[in-house]
């Protein structure tokens, strides 16, 4: 650890960056196929010739949408881990479900880098309130609580009074989870008028952090406030930065994978600084990803000055947005086939549309069924038992008339404030 940067490969020079990453690619092709889902995949594919960025755009795209179908086919993981299971550390389940696995490799979700920039250092003491409930996150963060050198208290998600007794007691200089939960966290401490001013640095991930939000951050007691954006597949992909600081603009992207633009639907990269969808090549022994669509939509930072911090990666804009209907709701994807397996469950339900609303740390969730006549209450307690069954999470029924819903093929919109 290098002062401003984790280590000297936040640092290279871009070019050998560049070309350490392209000398990478053909033994990262050849390892995942040796996974039988890959195998077919890549199939035809010369690894030995994909040494160069037009050769990984000439490959095909493997859409984060598509996992459930593939792991159906091919349990746990689709075909696409290179590892054996009884290998792996941990399986996880996200809601779908989709499975992830974890290998034994130190650091394996390359949480370090994340939160180092976000001010984590050995000796310190970071509250953890991801949750360590069957996804990811919160063991991405010991894994790089580790590398760093830091202790970790396992709060996890809930409980508020308790991570504020937590605080005021053991006094943490970070705090990693989710905006929202943050800034629950606050409020319930002013209320039980606790002093939680040993939180100076804040890494946030899981949801969107609005500019205001992060205003109010500052405003309410903690200085040094940071989004990384990581996925329960990939693990680390970009993370903000500091320069003396003042927030340096943009994502950096991390050191392990390779980040592409393309044009949502198709796997045509768009021209440098157009918005699109980041289609992500990782370099991971265990779980290789090769132009894996996430769904999500931003744009490369170009013509931007280099950032004093010392890292030299290329940067992204952020999270602008989903390709697809896919929206997050309290950390927690919900999918458009979601709901249309909820309205399958229900033949009294002709349309219906998932409506996401309120403002951050209060969303709220409302299925908006079209009905021919409205069901009895016992069928509206059971749609709503379907909602909390098939997403994980708490949600409300308003029964609509025929024709009531707009006819645009939505069955998800996210109607929330963000100001």
């Amino acid at each position: 650890m290098t002062g401003h940067t984790l280590d000297e490969l936040e640092a290279r020079d871009p070019q050998v960056r560049e070309r350490d990453l392209m000398a990478r690619l053909p033994q990262l092709i050849a390892r995942a196929q040796q996974a039988p889902g890959w195998e077919g995949i890549l199939a035809g594919v010369d690894a030995a010739a994909v040494d160069s960025r037009a050769a990984l755009a000439a490959l095909p795209i493997t859409r984060k949408s598509d996992l459930k179908t593939l792991q159906q086919r091919a349990l746990p993981f689709g075909g696409l881990a290179a590892t054996p299971s009884g290998q792996l550390r941990h399986i996880y389940m996200s809601p779908g479900p989709i499975y992830d696995p974890e290998g034994r490799g130190r650091d394996w979700w390359r949480f370090s880098r994340p939160m180092y920039a976000a001010g984590v250092r050995a000796g310190g003491l970071l509250q953890n309130c991801f949750s360590y409930h069957f996804t990811p996150a919160a063991f991405m963060v010991e894994g790089g609580a580790a590398r760093i050198g830091c202790t970790v208290i396992p709060a996890g998600a809930g409980q508020t009074e308790m991570q504020v007794q937590a605080m005021v007691d053991l006094r943490p200089d970070t705090y990693v989870g989710t905006p929202s939960f943050l800034r629950i966290i606050i409020e319930k401490a002013r209320e039980m008028g606790a002093d939680i001013s040993s939180v100076q640095n804040a890494l946030m991930g899981a949801e969107a952090l609005p500019e205001s939000l992060r205003t109010w951050f500052h405003q309410n007691g903690v200085p040094n406030v940071f989004q990384t954006y990581a996925s329960a597949d990939i693990g680390s992909v970009a993370y903000e930065t500091a320069s003396g600081g003042v927030l340096n603009p943009g994502m950096m992207v991390d050191e392990d994978v390779i980040i592409e633009i393309v044009r949502p639907g198709t796997g045509e990269p768009v021209t440098p600084g157009d918005t699109g969808e980041i289609v992500v090549t990782l370099f991971n022994h265990d779980y290789p990803l090769i132009r894996f669509a996430t769904g999500d939509m931003s744009a490369l930072l170009v013509d931007a000055p280099a950032p004093g911090c010392g890292r030299t990666n290329v940067r992204i804009k952020g999270w602008m947005g989903r390709a697809d209907q896919t929206t997050k709701v309290r950390a927690m994807f919900v999918h458009p086939a979601q709901v249309a397996n909820i309205t399958r469950r229900h033949p009294c339900i002709l349309k219906a549309r998932l409506v996401v609303s309120g403002r951050m740390a209060n969303d709220e969730m409302t299925l908006h069924c079209e009905v021919a006549q409205a069901p009895a209450a016992e069928e509206v307690e059971a749609i709503v038992a379907s909602i909390r069954d098939v997403t994980k999470l708490r949600g409300e029924v308003k029964l609509e008339s025929p024709g009531a819903l707009p006819d645009d093929g939505k069955l998800i919109d996210d109607q929330r404030d963000y100001s």
